[in-house]
């Protein structure tokens, strides 16, 4: 039996924020010591069918830890050592910020789901950009910025700026976060013109692999002219999606009453189905995230157009283990399609 297995149940009796407080704690405690080494050893599958190209980097696996989980970028070594093929950490403000007052995360059970509306807390682009610098992952590593709640929208290109340039040298790419539903002002950075100004001040200031993220509670329209902007600009690539804020009828916890984004099991059709609708827009890679706890959900947001998937929600419910059943179950899934790569698997079903 699992370790976490046995430890879940008492994991599940505590509040989600202070669960989640003591696996990250264990995980940044393991960091550059023989234990992450060991953990590497069981959790990493090695399989060239699983590699993929992107941004120019290369990818042992498709499987990634989405932003959230490691905000300050404390454990994203030891993240790697469970077997992921890349890690974003963030979202990373160009001040510190204590984020909402608690409760801020809400366990839905009955679903296996998340709620969150943690407010993008932080300890600032300086100190996690000091960090990164010191830390050798051994994958990809991905940066998520976002914009200092306090800063007004027609503030928020420099301010993006100001955070990226304290973590430029940390990253191996970078992605931008206008899609917060948790802290206050996002919500205008998603037109057009927002955009623009924001990703474009990224532009030039050298932010390359530069992706966006973007929304699943926008309306295609919306979320077309998005990819105008992508293409336009020449991003590197599209991360499909964040959080929702809609609540699907099947969800049965009563915590789904609770304000803040839903992540976790009932999002997955949505995701997978923007996945394709971005993919089916844009000459660059995306990113699939949004309710990944299995090969086969894995499978088919490769298939719709991802050619990376990242998680949270299901790490959370799966335990450490997911990372490594996810990859052997792709490459099973490979050969029962014939298929030689999970490159040569993307857009199949586009």
């Amino acid at each position: 039996m699992d370790l976490y297995d046995a430890a879940k149940p008492l994991l599940f009796r505590l509040p989600p924020e202070t669960a989640h407080g003591i696996v990250h704690g264990g995980l940044a405690a393991v960091q550059d010591t023989p234990v992450a080494s060991a953990l590497a050893q069981r959790y990493a599958v090695d399989d060239d069918r699983l590699a993929v190209t992107a941004f120019g980097e290369r990818f042992p696996n498709p499987v990634g830890v989405a932003a959230g989980f490691d905000k300050n970028a404390e454990a994203p070594g030891a993240l790697a050592s469970l077997g992921f093929g890349h890690v974003e950490v963030g979202g990373v403000t160009a001040e510190p910020q204590d984020g909402n007052p608690r409760p801020r995360m809400f366990r839905l059970g009955d679903d296996e789901a998340l709620v969150n509306r943690m407010g993008l807390n932080n300890e600032g682009a300086a100190v996690v950009g000091e960090r990164l610098a010191a830390t050798d992952v051994g994958v990809p590593l991905g940066v998520n910025v976002a914009k200092t709640e306090r800063v007004d929208g027609g503030d928020a290109p420099a301010d993006y700026r100001e955070a990226y340039e304290q973590v430029a040298d940390g990253g191996d790419f970078f992605v931008v976060n206008v899609s917060c539903p948790n802290s206050k002002g996002f919500r205008e950075l998603q037109n057009r013109d927002s955009m623009e100004a924001i990703l474009g001040e990224l532009v030039d200031a050298g932010a390359s692999p530069l992706l966006v993220k973007l929304s699943p509670d926008l309306p295609e329209p919306a979320v077309a002219d998005a990819l105008e902007v992508v293409n336009d600009l020449d991003l590197d690539g599209v991360v499909a999606t964040n959080t929702t804020t809609d609540r699907p009828a099947s969800l049965r916890s009563p915590e789904a009453a609770e304000d803040g984004g839903l992540s976790g099991e009932p999002i997955e059709n949505e995701a997978t189905r923007m996945v394709q609708f971005v993919a089916e827009r844009v000459d660059v890679p995306v990113i699939g995230v949004g309710g990944v706890s299995s090969a086969e959900g894995t499978y088919r947001k490769i298939r719709a157009g991802a050619s990376l998937v990242q998680l949270y929600t299901g790490l959370v419910y799966e335990g450490p283990t997911l990372a490594r059943e996810i990859n052997e179950g792709l490459v099973d899934l490979l050969a029962e399609d014939g298929v030689d790569s999970v490159e040569d698997a993307v857009g199949a079903d586009l």
